[in-house]
């Protein structure tokens, strides 16, 4: 597949980024660079190689979900500018 300058200002439209006329050659160059570097990925053999979500093998650490240190609202609005009703208070931003 190969771009070219009309498809390369397409693109750039849909992307909402003004390119000027003189550099939509150099885009559309940098577009099929992407796109043969695309075609060299498609051609490794990747039959039976496990997805994966870091290149290191690791495991996060777990815990019990329990509620450890609870019951201390007063304490957590003891600092608060403006508390009403057990709750931080705001001022409206919104009309």
């Amino acid at each position: 597949m190969s771009i070219d300058r009309t498809t390369a200002a397409r693109v750039a439209k849909l992307a909402r980024i003004a390119v000027p006329e003189d550099a939509l050659p150099k885009l559309a160059d940098e577009l099929n660079g992407i796109l043969s570097f695309m075609e060299q990925l498609n051609e490794v053999d990747v039959e039976g190689v496990e997805p994966m979500t870091s290149v290191t093998p690791m495991a996060l650490p777990q815990r019990e979900d329990v509620v450890t240190d609870g019951d201390q609202q007063a304490k957590v609005l003891a600092n608060a500018p403006d508390a009403r009703e057990g709750f931080f208070a705001v001022p409206k931003v919104v009309e």
